[in-house]
């Protein structure tokens, strides 16, 4: 399909490129085949709603209107996304708007009928509006509503309205609804998460057909192997009921939180069987989803910059149907190979060094738990060694620390890349110290004698 959407997504919640960065994306995004930018601004973005919502490093409203006009400039069209139900910590976060939230204690879902929800997601949506240009597409997310249904109000709801098939499409439809005739009066095409809706009756089905496209997601294997909510029964029930949609797969953030870089292979694999079902059921578009948090309340993973190989692979495999023998050659042209590959070989330090060290750890505790059942084989020896291997680790995980700051300077904000750095150490430094503790109780002669200056754990990293 000639004039199909190839879009690849920027998640801002987590790793953000700095403003100088974020342009100099665009023609590496261009070059790998993509037409589109899915822009999803999270706390990244100049909220005027509530300047709370915004993060330290925020773009400002002038650093906006740049992106725009180098996207513009680099024939990328762009899409925005806001939230609208599921993943809404960025604004229920704050005690203000807890009475908007499904269950009090969880900031991520919203009550669709909560008075002023709807109204809240509006004026995030006008904000968004307001400093983009002339749209075609705007995406409402509105995938993974955990806590859907679960308020006393929205259960009776469901209950009313037709029980767990048409009761909860009609209570999405109730909220929706009129967010999607908002943009519709704009001239602007709806889109959101097709996972909400997999169960629905066909006349939710259809309803929603003339309202909004559903973007069809899933980040496994192919739809072959998959059990999950993508499978192709899905993708049939949707197009019997007139559904436009597009295909979501994966080049980063897929494999599980806190992952540094992306498997090029299962990427591979997960996009071409994406490209293969999308001229099958003439799609209108497919995304390269680039996570990099799996919700605004969870770790950072895999930096854009050291996953430009993965994101040029899916953007190849996405618009041509397969993959190009020389892809990597897209960076060399721009100048951006060195770079890249300094990023990606510093990551890849630190995801070897810290798989080895919780690996390590398993052998220990193990070891530990087997020297404390059975004071007899305290002696052998094996717990130090160990405990040097776990050191070792350690410390290959400082020395790749050390080459990340210099990588990644100036690609990603200071707070950001010190942050995702002590998401991964400070849990390997405490247990590292408790660790240390234990060993001290079993074996105090032979830690006093080999240990007492091999620990690195009060290290500044």
């Amino acid at each position: 399909m000639s004039n199909r959407i190839i879009a690849i997504h920027l998640d801002l919640k987590g790793v953000p490129p700095t403003p100088r960065r974020l342009i100099e994306l665009l023609p590496i995004f261009a070059a790998a085949g993509y037409n589109a930018i899915l822009v999803e601004w999270e706390d990244m973005f100049p909220w005027a709603v509530d300047p709370r919502f915004r993060n330290a490093t925020a773009y400002t409203p002038q650093e906006v209107a740049r992106f725009h006009q180098a996207a513009h400039e680099h024939n990328l069209e762009i899409i925005p996304l806001v939230q609208c139900l599921g993943h809404m910590e960025t604004p229920l976060q704050f005690l203000e708007y807890a009475h908007l939230r499904e269950v009090p204690h969880r900031s991520d879902g919203l009550n669709p009928l909560a008075p002023g929800a709807r109204e809240l997601v509006e004026k995030m949506i006008d904000d968004v509006l307001a400093l983009t240009p002339t749209l075609r597409y705007f995406h409402l997310g509105g995938d993974e509503a955990w806590t859907f249904g679960s308020h006393p109000d929205t259960h009776a709801y469901i209950a009313q309205h037709g029980g767990a098939g048409d009761g909860k499409g009609n209570l999405y439809m109730h909220h929706v609804e009129p967010l999607l005739d908002k943009l519709l009066a704009r001239n602007i095409r709806p889109l959101l998460w097709h996972d909400m809706m997999i169960h629905w009756a066909p006349a939710a089905l259809s309803k929603l057909a003339t309202k909004a496209d559903l973007c069809v997601w899933g980040y496994q294997g192919t739809h072959q192997t998959t059990n999950y909510h993508w499978k192709l029964e899905y993708i049939d029930k949707f197009k019997n009921n007139g559904i436009a949609m597009w295909g979501a797969a994966a080049c980063k953030g897929a494999e599980f939180e806190s992952e540094d870089l992306p498997d090029l292979e299962q990427r591979r694999i997960n996009c071409q069987s994406w490209a293969d079902v999308a001229d099958r059921y003439n799609f209108a578009g497919l995304i390269a989803t680039a996570w990099s948090r799996y919700s605004t309340d969870r770790a950072q993973d895999s930096p854009i910059d050291a996953a430009l190989d993965s994101l040029i692979l899916c953007g190849h495999i996405l618009k041509h149907g397969k993959p190009s023998s020389d892809y990597l050659n897209t960076l060399e042209t721009l100048g951006e190979r060195q770079r890249f590959e300094t990023c990606r070989n510093a990551l890849q330090q630190l995801q070897d060094a810290r798989r080895s060290f919780w690996r390590q750890i398993q052998f220990l505790r193990e070891t530990i738990a087997c020297c404390t059942l059975d004071p007899h084989r305290r002696k052998g020896g094996t717990i130090i060694t160990y405990l040097l291997r776990l050191t070792a680790s350690f410390n290959r995980t400082h020395e790749a620390v050390l080459k990340i700051h210099d990588a990644f300077k100036g690609l990603i904000p200071d707070l950001w890349l010190i942050r995702y750095l002590d998401e991964r150490i400070l849990p390997m430094q405490e247990e590292f110290r408790q660790l240390i503790a234990q060993v001290k109780y079993l074996v105090p002669t032979a830690y006093a004698a080999a240990y007492a200056a091999e620990f690195p754990v009060d290290a500044k990293l």
